[in-house]
């Protein structure tokens, strides 16, 4: 449960102004912290400047590495790691919204949703509180239209968007068998005419709508003059552009310039995966690394070689055969005698000392979400919205917990 008084650090009016520009300043000044990805560096350019954190960092093994992930600011490590840990922390901290009173879901409405997905529909539901009662929820890329179902009330309509001509009709097919009055539509949310689609009486919502899609959701529902929306955003680098473009003109004032790979940082905390997946993840990572060491000695060029995501029959292979693969893959020269356990060995090592070094960068991931959050956030404000932002559920249930609701007077 949230603290007493938690909902205090919901950002509201001025607030996301003020927070907004701290963070940019933040996050402008340490970017050459943050944006070089240890992965695809053998050596990163901070490390000169801070050879006793890089020392100890590259010393932590894997374990350690796992279990400070998900809270980076927490490690004990050597300067400037804790000042920029309590900045992170800080800059960081956003309320809960308070909870409003729900109706009980209908009965078996959450047969069908994995048990964590239902959680954050709950969470996510429990949360939208606006000044008027919405008549018309509108489910945004809504699967099979779940949170349109938890939503809708006597006397409410519902219309579901969705792409995926399967999950439409899963969708009319659940919401029949439910006996709810529910509209369910094939549509491209990017394409031309999702536009005609959205009037001022619907209250649209999103949970989880990736990248481009939540964007135009935003610009389409604000155009049609919708008086309420909220929207839980998710991958912010799921976009068809190479880099960000800003919404609002305080990110437009913004020096802060966001490639594919900075706008993926947000996405690397995960919710702990069973043991199985971190090991595949884990071989793989670390065959991809030991490959890398290959790579720049076959090419004789010090700089990372970007390779295709593989299918995870490929980790069945022996590490020799992967790497000649690999290697055919990416046309390289044959590869000559190695010592295929030493290199292998080596992916392990460098797995072991990214990890750690990813740690500094994690220090920079609630930030830099949150500088997108309120991008979108100011954007709405512009467009004549009252703009409440804050978190609707613990991180363990997902930590893509952020929660836009915008409401026109």
């Amino acid at each position: 449960m949230p603290a007493k008084g938690a909902d205090s650090h919901v950002l509201t009016g001025e607030l996301l102004l003020a927070r907004f520009e701290a963070l940019d300043a933040f996050l402008t000044e340490h970017q050459a912290l943050w944006k070089p990805r240890p992965f695809t560096h053998r050596q990163l350019p901070w490390e000169a400047s801070h050879p006793e954190l890089a020392l100890w960092l590259r010393g932590r093994s894997l374990d350690e590495a796992e279990s400070a992930h998900n809270q980076p600011s927490l490690l004990d490590a050597p300067e400037p790691f804790a000042s920029l840990a309590a900045l992170s922390l800080e800059l960081g901290l956003v309320g809960e919204l308070p909870l409003h009173a729900l109706e009980a879901a209908g009965h078996r409405l959450n047969v069908d949703v994995p048990g964590r997905k239902w959680q954050q529909i709950e969470a996510f539901a429990g949360r939208l509180s606006f000044a008027t009662t919405p008549m018309h929820w509108l489910d945004w890329c809504s699967g099979k239209g779940h949170l349109g179902r938890r939503l809708l009330q006597t006397g409410q309509q519902l219309t579901c968007l969705e792409y995926d001509p399967a999950l439409v009709a899963s969708g009319q097919a659940l919401s029949q068998r439910h006996h709810l009055h529910a509209l369910h539509v094939e549509q491209d949310v990017l394409a031309p005419g999702a536009a005609t689609l959205l009037n001022a009486e619907h209250t649209p919502v999103a949970l989880h709508a990736c990248g481009d899609l939540h964007v135009r959701l935003i610009q389409l529902a604000s155009s049609a003059g919708c008086k309420q929306l909220a929207i839980a955003p998710c991958c912010y680098n799921r976009i068809s552009l190479g880099e960000y473009q800003p919404m609002s003109s305080s990110a437009k004032r913004s020096h802060l310039q966001l490639s594919l790979d900075d706008l993926s940082l947000p996405m690397s905390e995960t919710v702990t995966a069973g043991a199985r997946v971190r090991r595949q993840r884990d071989t793989s990572m670390a065959r991809r690394l030991a490959f890398d060491l290959l790579q720049r000695q076959l090419r004789g060029a010090d700089e990372y070689l970007p390779t295709p995501s593989l299918p995870s029959a490929w980790l069945d292979k022996s590490f020799a055969d992967y790497c000649h693969h690999l290697a055919a893959l990416k046309e390289l020269s044959t590869i000559g005698p190695q010592n295929w356990s030493a290199l292998e060995s080596a992916g392990w090592q460098r797995l072991a000392e990214v990890r750690n070094l990813e740690l500094l960068r994690g220090l920079f991931r609630r930030p830099l979400e949150l500088w997108l959050v309120l991008d979108r956030a100011l954007f709405l404000v512009e467009q004549g919205y009252d703009v409440r932002l804050g978190t609707f559920c613990q991180a363990a249930v997902t930590p893509r917990n952020f929660l836009l609701l915008a409401e026109r007077s």
